[in-house]
C-alpha cells in the first residue's frame, strides 16, 4: 500500500484556496463594499471633485502650470489615493473590528498578510476608477496632462495606494473604532490642505515645507505633479514613498489586530 494515499473527497473538500485565490476573493469583497457604500464614495469622489473644481476658481496654483486645471489635476489624484487607502479603508476596517466581522475573518487561513493584501487589491480598482472619473471631469474643465508622464504617475499611485492603505489598517488595527473615525479624517483635512497633497511644498511657509518633505502625502503630490506637468520622475519622492510604502506594510502586518 502506498504511503501517501490520496485525500478522501472530505478532506480534499476541506483543503484552503492557493493564497492568490484567496486574496482575489477578498480584493473583490472589499471592491463591492466600496463601490456600494455611499459615504466611501463621497470621501473617495465627490469632495475630490469639489477640491478640484475650487481649486480652478482660485489663485493658488497660479504659474505652477499653464493652466489651473493643469497644476490642480495631480494633486486632486493624489487626494483621491488618501481618501480611498487611507481614511475609507481606515474607518471601514475599524468598524469591521467593532462588529466582529475581523474576529470572524481570523477563523479563515486568509491571515493578516491576505487582509491587507485583499484591501490593497481593492484600493487599486477603485483608484482605477478614481482616476477615469475625476480625469474626464478635468478634461472637461481642459485638463491637458504631459502623456510621457502617465508611467511615473502610473508607478506614484501604486506606491501611494500601498503605502497610504498600510497606514489606515495599521491606524485601525491597533485603536478603537471611534478613534479611528477621528483620526483618519483630521488627517486627511491637515494632508489636504498642509500635507503637499493639493498645494506645492513651495507654497508651504519655512519649518513646515521643509518637514513636510518627508510625509508620504508630499511625496505622493509632488511626484504627481512632476510627472503630469513635467513628464519626468521625481526620484526624492519615490524614494521616500516607497520607504513608507515598505515601513507602513511591515508595520500593519506585525501590529494589526483582528479585535
Amino acid at each position: 500500500m502506498s504511503a501517501t494515499a490520496p485525500l478522501a473527497p472530505a478532506q480534499a473538500a476541506a483543503r484552503p484556496a492557493p493564497v492568490l485565490v484567496r486574496c482575489l476573493r477578498q480584493a473583490l469583497y472589499e471592491t463591492r463594499s466600496i463601490l456600494g457604500n455611499g459615504e466611501q464614495l463621497i470621501v473617495s469622489i465627490a469632495l475630490p471633485l469639489m477640491a478640484m473644481i475650487g481649486l480652478t476658481w482660485l489663485d493658488l496654483l497660479d504659474g505652477f502650470a499653464s493652466s489651473r486645471i493643469n497644476a490642480a489635476a495631480p494633486g486632486v489624484l493624489a487626494l483621491c489615493v488618501v481618501s480611498v487607502a487611507f481614511t475609507g479603508q481606515g474607518i471601514q476596517t475599524g468598524f469591521d473590528r467593532q462588529y466582529g466581522v475581523l474576529r470572524s475573518l481570523a477563523t479563515t487561513p486568509l491571515g493578516r498578510g491576505g487582509l491587507i493584501a485583499g484591501k490593497g487589491l481593492a484600493v487599486l480598482v477603485v483608484v482605477c476608477v478614481q482616476v477615469l472619473v475625476i480625469g474626464l471631469v478635468a478634461a472637461l474643465l481642459g485638463w491637458t496632462p504631459v502623456a510621457s508622464g502617465w508611467p511615473a504617475a502610473a508607478l506614484m499611485l501604486l506606491l501611494g495606494s500601498i503605502a497610504f492603505t498600510s497606514l489606515g489598517l495599521l491606524i485601525a488595527g491597533t485603536l478603537r473604532p471611534q478613534a479611528t473615525l477621528a483620526v483618519t479624517n483630521l488627517v486627511w483635512v491637515l494632508l489636504a490642505a498642509v500635507g503637499g497633497l493639493l498645494l506645492p511644498l513651495s507654497k508651504l511657509p519655512g519649518l513646515l515645507g521643509t518637514a513636510a518633505t518627508l510625509l508620504p502625502s508630499s511625496a505622493l503630490g509632488e511626484g504627481m505633479r512632476a510627472a503630469l506637468i513635467h513628464g519626468r520622475i521625481d526620484p526624492t519622492s519615490l524614494l521616500v514613498l516607497a520607504v513608507w510604502s515598505v515601513l507602513g506594510t511591515a508595520a500593519a502586518v506585525r501590529w494589526f489586530r483582528w479585535e
